[in-house]
């Protein structure tokens, strides 16, 4: 008698896990799509300026020029629409290159020589709007804590009833 209220069991333990494991998959689905294809997009970042420009080569690879300089420089360029420092996300300073890279809240990138402040490159960054999809800050500042943590922690159960699913007839036949 014990062994058929264990086979029950088992049985309703196995259906259980391939409700959740249906069901988890559906649920993680397009979350782990846009993370799929914004990491493929991301990986490939460098060869493609369309995603993100190309790292220009300044003249000299100790930077020289002052703040003053680099924000004068930047307000030239209308698309980048720079007013003031308010209006720029981030320096990127990379002495090897000789170049100082403005990123500005806009999205636009301006590159400028970091010994004479003229303007090497300007283009528009599009990965880091693909770095947003990727990591759920474009939804909302926190969707990485209560979009991509949850559906990690689906992706993880749905691992292990996946696991169990496989390699239970295995085990079933020994």
């Amino acid at each position: 008698m014990a062994n058929q209220s264990d086979r029950k069991t088992l049985m309703s333990f196995i259906r259980t896990n391939r409700k959740i494991h249906k069901w988890g998959s559906i649920i993680a689905a397009l979350p782990l799509l846009v993370v799929i294809i914004s990491g493929i997009l991301l990986l490939v970042r460098k060869e493609f300026a369309y995603l993100q420009p190309e790292t220009k080569v300044g003249l000299e690879k100790i930077p020289s020029i002052s703040f003053e300089q680099i924000i004068t420089q930047v307000k030239t360029v209308t698309q980048a629409n720079v007013n003031s420092w308010q209006d720029i996300d981030r320096l990127d300073v990379r002495p090897n290159t000789g170049v100082i890279k403005v990123r500005t809240n806009s999205q636009w990138e301006i590159q400028l020589d970091s010994n004479t402040a003229d303007i090497l490159q300007v283009a528009y960054r599009r990965s880091d709007f693909i770095e947003s999809l990727h990591d759920g800050t474009y939804f909302q500042d926190n969707a990485n804590l209560w979009l991509m943590l949850p559906s990690a922690l689906i992706l993880l159960t749905l691992l292990i009833t996946g696991l169990f699913l496989f390699f239970y007839p295995y085990y079933k036949r020994r």
